[in-house]
């Protein structure tokens, strides 16, 4: 670990060196977002899951050390964080004030420090009946321009056994259908609430699943207008940055995105036969999005030789070969967040951090790497933490995993 600290101390000097003669990146937009303020924001973006969410409302589990993390915001000096508030079941969280209050507190906090930090809302793949415990205010359907209704939630009527994925989650809950017009009204009342605690991006999750019914994707699009026209009119700088886990041809219409980026995982390759969890990243490997990323036009109205992606250290679980190597999603049969964490010090998952970022910046022209700072692990082992922390280990954050430095350096190395 020492010498891997003297590395990153000799980075940390020349960056400095070279800052000065840098110039400084620009972070402004005001309704609309030029291409090259976003892909500012893309190189200084890191997930930090479920960072806004007030105990006891987190979706992963408790979520100790925030104090920890709002001053490690101000070490490594991120301006994107994504994944930041969402749910995933327990909807009833919205039912408590303090919710959205205590999330727009830290928000307002951080902007005092950094008025140019984005925070990311996300929308996912599933709702639970407790959705028909929230009362919808009267602007989600003045949002979408409804007629007002007194009355909550309708879980029933958010998809119907005609979806192919309406029993994807069994009896638990369901794949919201965008199709359906109380879907709608339920993403509208999130990404609003969102906005107006001050997150200036919403991620829409896997939207093959929730426009599975939306081939041409024109309800998507109607409905994104929609959204736009609230952010217009309530976001902080007017905009609203939109994205989803999809393909290159996804959530397109025509020639225009309806995105403004694109998130994926990162895709990482098992080496087999090699050592235990050796792996790279390799351009046409399963699915992944190297050298695929196309040519539009984006919300902003500008043409773009190819829209840029975020790739991420994904989570969605262990699978039935935990610890061997097969060519599937599944990273030595872990998802990539738990893997990255398997690698078992802060000296290799900080080489493999450092490895990544270099090979992508190497390979691809579009494509940036999302650093992660906090998200959940699934190691199978109840020993093993249950969620990846790159804080500097302290007494102020004794589960940090010493990644926080190689996070700053890695963005500072950008430019």
């Amino acid at each position: 670990m020492k010498g891997f600290n003297r590395v990153l101390f000799a980075i940390c000097i020349i960056s400095a060196a070279c800052s000065r003669n840098q110039e400084v990146r620009d972070y402004s937009f005001n309704a609309v977002i030029t291409d090259n303020v976003l892909r500012n924001y893309m190189e200084r973006a890191v997930t930090m899951a479920d960072f806004l969410s007030p105990e006891p409302y987190t979706a992963d589990g408790p979520y100790p050390y925030r104090e920890d993390d709002i001053r490690m915001i101000k070490n490594i000096a991120p301006k994107f964080i994504g994944r930041a508030i969402y749910r995933w079941g327990t909807e009833s969280a919205f039912n408590d004030p303090d919710y959205l209050a205590s999330a727009e507190k830290i928000i307002r906090e951080l902007h005092d420090y950094d008025s140019d930090i984005i925070f990311q809302g996300c929308v996912f793949e599933y709702v639970s009946k407790e959705v028909e415990t929230i009362r919808i205010p009267e602007w989600t359907f003045e949002a979408l321009d409804m007629p007002v209704e007194n009355r909550t939630f309708r879980y029933d009527d958010m998809s119907d056994p005609s979806n192919p994925y309406f029993g994807l989650w069994g009896t638990a809950g369901l794949v919201p259908d965008i199709t359906k017009t109380e879907t709608r009204l339920w993403f509208m009342f999130l990404i609003g609430s969102y906005i107006n605690i001050g997150c200036e991006a919403i991620h829409l999750g896997q939207t093959n699943l929730t426009g599975v019914a939306d081939a041409d994707n024109s309800v998507w699009d109607s409905f994104l207008s929609c959204v736009r026209k609230y952010a217009f009119e309530n976001a902080r700088r007017k905009w609203i940055l939109l994205d989803s886990h999809c393909g290159p041809d996804d959530m397109m219409v025509g020639e225009k995105s309806l995105l403004d980026f694109k998130s994926y995982p990162l895709r990482i390759k098992n080496l087999i036969g090699e050592r235990p969890r050796t792996c790279v990243l390799e351009k046409g490997y399963l699915d992944a999005v190297y050298g695929r990323t196309r040519e539009c036009r984006t919300p902003s109205g500008h043409y773009v030789k190819a829209l840029p992606y975020l790739v991420e250290f994904d989570n969605y679980g262990i699978s039935r070969h935990p610890g061997i190597a097969e060519e599937d999603y599944y990273v030595w049969g872990y998802d990539e967040i738990s893997w990255l964490y398997l690698q078992g010090s802060p000296d290799a998952i900080n080489r493999w951090l450092w490895y990544a970022d270099n090979w992508i910046k190497t390979n691809t022209t579009d494509i940036y790497l999302q650093l992660p700072v906090s998200r959940v692990l699934v190691t199978g082992d109840p020993h093993k933490p249950t969620r990846f922390r790159a804080n500097t280990k302290s007494e102020a954050c004794p589960a940090g995993m010493d990644v926080e430095d190689a996070v700053k350096y890695i963005m500072l190395d950008r430019k």
